[in-house]
């Protein structure tokens, strides 16, 4: 049940009923939201001020008269009119009531809505190149898109989930030479690994397996021929290596797409470049030098370039470099086309703080390759430093210089780790410190909200053990006096409980999977407050012998919260443990 959408409903029908005109663009404006102070009651629109100056109205006027409207309404204890026109409500506690009565009813369900209306939806995230194991730079934004997909699935959208393979270009070449190397060490050359070449011992295996496959066969070939050969097994064993890592954190793609099919006589950039000329989207021109630092893939010539600049972006870019190959953005274009043809109208690509610079060219590229009938949301997430008692943290470096996903993991588990990165904006630089993430104490935000789900279910088995005969089944909380919940403290719960599909909702149009984690913890400190209050106020117990008919109706608030923790943790793919040690 979802209140603040039931009294949005409401009121622009009120509206409709006294002004039939009004557009159903200008009434899709009217919210209704929790007022910034609570003080002012449980509800509060903006109906008034949005209507008032298409209807040449004062807007503190019409919402006098609006509010008129829902003075006799049984759920509406009282509302008001403040400020230049808001209107706020307080409702009756038999409303919030029903909120108990539907989280039991729905179950895992409370909260998923068809907002999305099954549209599909194409999130891109990771997307690493293939070189190496994933490390903790690459994790931030693992576990951004990972729960961002599934916050769009429980709001209903058909969500695809994609990998893109940078398995071309230069860093796929040092790969390969980085490879025959182990490949030499693995029979029994003494090597030395230049600077610029993958130093990590995850290649080992890969010389060995070499080594195992070939003999000393690709010593006697020639030695350009021979690093292709030592390039593919790298990568096949990488991408072995990435899909393992990302596993660890319970991450797994429906789509790799391999950068490779792209490329090549009939390929998607071919065909792309082709379409984008019929288009007059391309042209042959020059670039005026950037200002500041001249970037390395400028270059002063005559060349192949896109109209960017008419979609948006700062500048127009080149698609073909002065030896006649593809740029990473012709690549890039082909490839977002390949999208939408592919169904997407919807894109959303999460790239790393390096990749800021990026977000114009892209939103261009897919407005022009979908004739601006898709669009793209770019998320950026910033970059994680690494602490142990607010100190900088080194690990062990399995990759060579770098602190690896699989290392984190290992060090404090799948589900602080996913927590962590979510407890802040994507778009902001966070500190992950590996002491705090460690605690059992409330400062520790993810053992907090497990630490509420385990006392929800600890609450049961006291009343098991304190009443026996009183019967926590399922039907018997569906059936519990929920009326009885009058205090103060049970209803501001509740009413955060109300609060969660609007959330949930909210979060996935503004793709902030963090709203949840935000909210998760909200709730448990609520509910750990409440639990608190009890011991000094037998009254607000949640489980009284003297008081069964309370205490039924208490279990059933804390089945509620359990529920809705519970729900809001498996988005964002958090376990929620009965019990912790």
């Amino acid at each position: 049940m979802d209140i603040f959408a039931l009294f949005t409903t409401r009121v622009v029908e009120a509206l409709r009923a006294e002004y039939p005109d009004l557009s159903d663009e200008l009434l899709a404006r009217v919210v209704v939201e929790p007022p910034r102070d609570p003080a002012h009651g449980d509800l509060s629109t903006n109906a008034a001020m949005v209507v008032a100056k298409p209807l040449g109205k004062n807007p503190r006027e019409l919402a006098m008269g609006l509010a008129g409207r829902f003075t006799q309404a049984p759920d509406v204890q009282s509302v008001e009119v403040a400020g230049p026109g808001f209107i706020n409500f307080r409702l009756a506690p038999s409303i919030w009531h029903q909120v108990i009565k539907a989280i039991g009813a729905q179950g895992d369900n409370y909260g998923r809505s068809d907002l999305g209306e099954g549209e599909r939806v194409n999130v891109e995230y990771v997307s690493a190149n293939p070189t190496g194991p994933m490390h903790v730079g690459h994790a931030r934004g693992a576990v951004f898109g990972d729960a961002l997909a599934s916050l769009m699935q429980w709001s209903g959208y058909d969500v695809t989930r994609e990998y893109y393979i940078n398995d071309t270009g230069g860093q796929t070449i040092i790969l390969g030479r980085s490879a025959m190397l182990r490949y030499r060490e693995a029979l029994g050359e003494t090597i030395e690994i230049p600077a610029g070449f993958y130093p990590g011992d995850y290649l080992i295996p890969v010389g060995r397996a070499l080594a195992a496959e070939h003999g000393r066969s690709l010593l006697d070939m020639p030695e350009e021929e021979a690093v292709l050969i030592a390039r593919e097994a790298a990568l096949a064993a990488m991408l072995v290596l990435i899909k393992e890592d990302l596993a660890k954190l319970n991450i797994h793609h429906d789509v790799f797409f391999s950068e490779r099919t792209l490329h090549g006589p009939g390929g998607d950039i071919e065909s792309t470049l082709n379409w984008l000329r019929e288009m007059g989207m391309v042209y042959e021109g020059r670039l005026e030098a950037p200002k500041g630092k001249t970037p390395e893939d400028w270059e002063d010539r005559e060349q192949t370039l896109f109209r960017a600049t008419d979609y948006g972006d700062d500048t127009d870019r080149a698609l073909v470099k002065s030896d006649g190959s593809y740029t990473y953005f012709a690549a890039d274009i082909a490839y977002h086309r390949n999208k939408y043809l592919r169904g997407f109208k919807h894109m959303i690509n999460v790239l790393g703080a390096d990749h800021s610079g990026y977000v114009k060219r892209l939103q261009a590229a897919v407005k022009a390759v979908s004739n601006n009938e898709a669009d793209m949301d770019v998320r950026i997430c910033q970059l994680v430093r690494l602490l142990k008692n607010g100190e900088p943290f080194k690990m062990s470096k399995r990759s060579g210089d770098l602190v690896t996903l699989a290392d984190v993991v290992d060090e404090v588990g799948a589900d602080a780790t996913r927590f962590m990165l979510l407890f802040r904006r994507n778009d902001a630089s966070m500190d992950f410190d590996f002491a705090l993430v460690k605690e059992q104490t409330r400062d520790n935000p993810v053992f907090y909200v497990q630490y509420a789900h385990a006392r929800a279910c600890s609450i049961f088995r006291t009343a098991q053990r304190d009443m026996p005969d009183l019967d926590v089944s399922a039907a018997a909380l569906a059936g519990a006096q929920i009326d009885v919940l009058t205090r103060d403290a049970d209803l501001e719960l509740i009413r955060l409980l109300g609060a969660w599909p609007r959330t949930v909702a909210s979060a996935a149009v503004a793709h902030e999977p963090h709203r949840v984690a935000f909210y998760v913890h909200e709730l448990a400190g609520a509910f750990h407050s409440f639990w608190a209050k009890g011991k000094d106020d037998a009254s607000l117990r949640f489980v009284n012998p003297e008081e069964p008919t309370l205490t039924l109706a208490r279990l059933a608030l804390v089945d509620a919260v359990r529920q809705v923790i519970r729900n809001g943790l498996g988005i964002i793919g958090v376990s929620a443990p009965d019990e912790l040690s």
